[in-house]
């Protein structure tokens, strides 16, 4: 009896495929052969299905786009279908990750290095162009303007067909440097209020990066509209509860640099969101996003048992004592941990459709993303 209810139950499951093969096969046919309707059809299956949603021809709000003029691709086709260039300063250089590239390890170099994670990222990925690596240690945002036409300027560049930029900056305009060292060349217990006492020089200098940032962003908008720039935050140096000194450091010097960092993170990311909201509701192309990286170390901050950032490194020990330029920077499995960051951000993607220029896309052709290579 349980043969005979199966065998019926089998048969009708099958019709109802064979009719609903048949019928798709003539919306395929249907999109195939009458170019007028396909943006439509696609457009309904997509709304519809939930799937065939990547290449579909849309325009703003979501509604078909008939001269075909942007095309919606996945968050990691969107990221890898171009060349790729990482700006920023000693955070994304590499530096105090080691294996650097030759000619940039010396006094005044970039120290761009191999486990850098823009380097990890490229390696991680398909991108059908190539990696063009200016980070360079040092480098400030306004410097970066006050440079732009410059050669060897981070900015120096036009290539319409990159489709991922990752940039970190703005540590050296707060002076972060300037500020640790403060912090750290003091006898703790006679100057105990010297470090949190720089809070409101640090305050203005943030307030003063905000337009800076804001002409950062137009500029590399401006020479890749079509990518996904990916704003890529600093991470936290220290536990987050410290609970004891790290050299001059107190527990409460070392929370307030945490929280330093955590609030310029959230100056970043409020400015990003202004300016991704910006290009969706105007049915731009591209996006701005932002990579949280400040828990990137955690349980392996400065003064833990396996620590991804280099603690307090001294040099020149024959003409005295000095602070090496990589401390409080992160080692190679610092930047391995922020790549995995930056790599979860390219597979989500923006939190919504993202588009490019379908021409840029179709354009894009090895000897084109070649010549754009920096």
């Amino acid at each position: 009896m349980g043969g005979r209810l199966r065998g019926p139950a089998v048969t009708t499951r099958r019709l109802v495929l064979g009719i609903t093969s048949a019928v798709l096969a003539v919306a395929v046919a249907v999109v195939l052969t009458v170019p007028a309707s396909r943006s439509t059809v696609q457009q309904a299956w997509c709304e519809t299905t939930r799937t065939w949603c990547d290449n579909v021809p849309v325009g703003p709000d979501g509604e078909p786009d008939t001269d075909g003029r942007r095309l919606r691709l996945s968050p990691v086709d969107a990221a890898t279908w171009g060349n790729y260039y990482a700006l920023g300063d000693s955070y994304s250089s590499g530096d105090g990750a080691g294996d650097y590239a030759p000619g940039t390890a010396v006094r005044g170099g970039c120290w761009r290095s191999a486990n850098a994670y823009p380097e990890r990222v490229t390696g991680s990925y398909d991108f059908a162009g190539e990696l063009t690596f200016l980070a360079c240690s040092g480098q400030r945002g306004n410097k970066m303007l006050e440079s732009v036409d410059e050669t060897e300027s981070q900015l120096d560049w036009v290539a319409p067909h990159t489709s991922l930029v990752t940039i970190g900056i703005g540590g050296n305009d707060l002076g972060f440097t300037t500020v640790l060292k403060t912090c750290m060349m003091r006898v703790p217990l006679l100057e105990s209020g010297v470090c949190i006492g720089q809070e409101d020089a640090v305050v203005n200098r943030m307030g003063k990066f905000e337009a800076t940032f804001e002409q950062l962003i137009g500029e590399v908008r401006d020479r890749a509209p079509d990518a996904r720039v990916l704003v890529v935050g600093y991470p936290r140096l220290f536990p987050e509860e410290p609970t004891g000194m790290y050299y001059t450091l107190t527990a409460g010097d070392q929370s307030w640099l945490n929280e330093t960092i955590r609030r310029f993170n959230k100056q970043l990311d409020d400015a990003v969101q202004v300016h991704d909201s910006e290009i969706a509701d105007s049915g731009q192309v591209g996006s701005v996003e932002f990579v949280d990286a400040y828990d990137a170390l955690d349980g392996h901050e400065i003064g833990s048992e396996e620590p991804w950032v280099n603690g307090v490194l001294l040099r020149d020990f024959a003409t005295g004592v000095t602070v090496d330029r990589s401390t409080f920077h992160p080692d190679a499995d610092g930047h391995q941990a922020v790549s995995a960051l930056v790599g979860a951000q390219i597979d989500e993607g923006p939190g919504r459709p993202f588009y490019v220029t379908r021409a840029t896309v179709h354009n894009a052709s090895p000897e084109v993303l070649a010549g754009e290579a920096g």
